[in-house]
């Protein structure tokens, strides 16, 4: 599993921001405690004195360190009694003064043995979806929200099928996948015309793909090419291009929207080439979606980018009436 690392440097903020806002409010509910019970402060000022210290002086004195130990030990223990019985004649848990971690897992470090904690996997999920949403409407992209209802159930001319037969097909294929994701997954080729929800599932996708763990970079071809033109053309090193690139290249799932607006130029045919072929030998997978039918495709595109479209994705045609145009005639 790849970690985006502009998405995982939003949660690592987000995530020690919050600890630390935590530790600040323990931190005035300790003092309000203090100012209330001042006999508690003394307790723990005494408890916080080191151990090592008297176990240091124990040494230079060439004394056996144990007995000291054990005082200190028996007087630790006779502390806390105190200062538990306190707090509970004061209406406090015993524990009260005890600050606990949110994460019993990585006791809110985040990591355990160098692996990311389940807790902080939550805020990254958090952070890239909120990436997302400024691309897509993330806040409606759910399977259980798609309707079908938009979709004839009469044949369509020269498909065989309705379109709502067709979308049954390409809904379970899009759920499924996403449901199933893993590093070994195929590619996804959604094409036809604008208006059926290609872009509406691959949200759904994103989604589900997220809260799973994985990273996903969604964009327009006509962006990530620009950024590819930035690197190759500008003088200057631009940073955030090639950290776009990167993320491109190297996320769980990259999902390509509207492939085919672009100004189909000869460098943007070689960028575009580099990312497929990038992608399919480190078998990172990808999903494009397009206006474009096979044939165009075809027509646009060189013989090796059409062979890997035809070759390595999963085509998925999505056909009927548009679908935003029947929405706003039926509104009133």
């Amino acid at each position: 599993m790849t970690y985006d690392e502009k998405i995982l440097q939003t949660s690592l903020a987000r995530y020690r921001a919050d600890r630390q806002a935590r530790a600040e409010a323990f931190a005035a509910k300790q003092r309000q405690i203090f100012r209330e019970i001042p006999r508690l402060e003394e307790i723990d000022r005494e408890l916080r004195s080191t151990m090592a210290q008297i176990v240091s002086s124990a040494l230079r004195r060439g004394a056996d360190p144990m007995p000291a130990l054990r005082v200190i030990r028996d007087r630790n223990l006779e502390l806390q009694r105190e200062r538990a019985a306190l707090l509970m004649q004061h209406g406090y848990e015993a524990d009260e003064l005890e600050e606990k971690p949110q994460c019993v897992l990585c006791r809110d470090e985040g990591f355990v043995n160098g692996v990311m904690c389940r807790c902080l996997k939550k805020y990254y999920t958090h952070a890239q979806i909120e990436e997302l949403s400024s691309m897509l409407d993330m806040g409606s992209a759910s399977f259980e929200n798609f309707s079908f209802d938009w979709y004839s159930r009469m044949p369509w001319k020269d498909y065989g099928i309705s379109p709502y037969k067709n979308m049954e097909k390409v809904y379970d294929t899009c759920r499924d996948y996403a449901m199933q994701f893993s590093p070994n997954s195929g590619n996804l080729l959604l094409f036809g015309p604008s208006g059926l929800g290609k872009t509406f599932l691959s949200a759904c996708i994103a989604r589900v793909v997220s809260e799973r763990g994985f990273s996903v970079v969604y964009d327009t071809a006509g962006h990530i090419f620009s950024q590819f033109e930035k690197v190759k053309f500008r003088r200057e090193e631009d940073e955030e291009a090639e950290q776009h690139i990167e993320r491109c290249t190297r996320c769980d799932l990259l999902i390509v929207d509207d492939l085919g607006t672009e100004m189909t130029t000869t460098f943007v045919q070689s960028a575009l080439y580099q990312l497929l072929n990038d992608r399919l030998m480190a078998k990172r997978p990808t999903i494009i979606s397009t206006n474009l039918n096979p044939g165009e495709i075809g027509q646009r595109y060189s013989p090796q980018i059409r062979s890997r479209l035809e070759g390595e994705f999963e085509g998925l045609s999505f056909f009927g009436e548009d679908i935003r145009l029947k929405k706003r005639q039926k509104q009133p």
